[in-house]
């Protein structure tokens, strides 16, 4: 069975960082690819990061370049999103997810991605 579970949520003051974590279970880390999404009240579920099934390549939203870094490790099955310089503009509910591994970092969006993460918060407030 499929699952994905994200953890490492939190309040922060801006420019702090933090580190989300998605446990992902019944699959391997290149059977699928791993994305980043986030939501915040009112807005539409946006991509964040991706990280290919096939070859590892990232990708990021140009919102969070330079801030955010997504890495995976095999051994624990977990991806993870580094965030650094935190914005108050990056608070939302952020979505681990799971897509195919070649094509979905490049049509990163809602509607092609197959299995989703219960979400977990991410307050930036001074």
């Amino acid at each position: 069975q499929v699952k994905l579970v994200e953890s490492g949520g939190g309040l922060v003051q801006p420019g702090r960082s933090l580190r989300l974590s998605c446990a992902v279970f019944g699959f391997t880390l290149d059977y699928y690819a791993i994305g980043w999404f986030r939501q915040a009240p009112g807005k539409e579920r946006e991509g964040v990061s991706c990280i290919s099934g096939s070859d590892g390549s990232t990708h990021y939203a140009d919102s969070v370049k330079g801030r955010f870094t997504i890495s995976r490790d095999f051994a624990s099955k977990t991806v993870y999103l580094q965030m650094n310089n935190l914005e108050l503009v990056d608070s939302a509910v952020y979505y681990c997810a799971a897509g195919p591994p070649v094509k979905y970092c490049s049509s990163f969006n809602v509607p092609n991605t197959e299995h989703w993460g219960q979400g977990t918060q991410v307050t930036v407030s001074s």
